[in-house]
């Protein structure tokens, strides 16, 4: 049996209008745990006029507004997940899933060396099942 896409989509969207401020569209992605805003016309009329990413949001949003407003420590991640670059990607895959990250620093040493991300991954061609099987526990919600 052939699915149609209202089979597999997501019906829990939550637009932002096209009146409200850039603010309002990260704090709903916050909220919805998003980097993908669909935005309409108004509230009441639902027509979408564009999205915006969360690339968007830094591109556009940030950085071509006021440089020095915000210090780079106060927006980072500082638990990070890394990977040394002689684990196996069995072991890189793994450790995705179980952190739910789709990228992975690479530090030899003390010293970061690369990012391993899950396209890396599934781009080689014997490890097409790891990334399969991280991306699957990636995209789970975690508990």
């Amino acid at each position: 049996m052939n699915k149609n896409v209202s089979d597999v989509m997501s019906t829990n969207v939550v637009p932002v209008s096209l009146d409200k401020h850039v603010y309002d569209v990260a704090l709903n992605m916050k909220e919805h745990d998003t980097g993908f805003i669909p935005i309409v016309e108004t509230e009441d009329h639902r027509k979408l006029v564009g999205v915006v990413t969360d690339r968007d949001l830094v591109l556009r949003g940030i950085a071509s507004k006021n440089p020095g407003s915000t210090k780079v420590r106060e927006v980072m991640t500082a638990d990070v997940h890394t990977v040394n670059s002689t684990a196996s990607i069995d072991e890189a895959a793994k450790l995705m899933a179980a952190h739910q990250v789709r990228r992975l620093p690479v530090v030899d040493n003390g010293e970061l060396v690369g990012i391993l991300s899950l396209g890396d991954i599934a781009t080689e061609s014997s490890s097409q099942n790891h990334a399969g099987s991280a991306l699957t526990d990636i995209s789970e919600p975690s508990h």
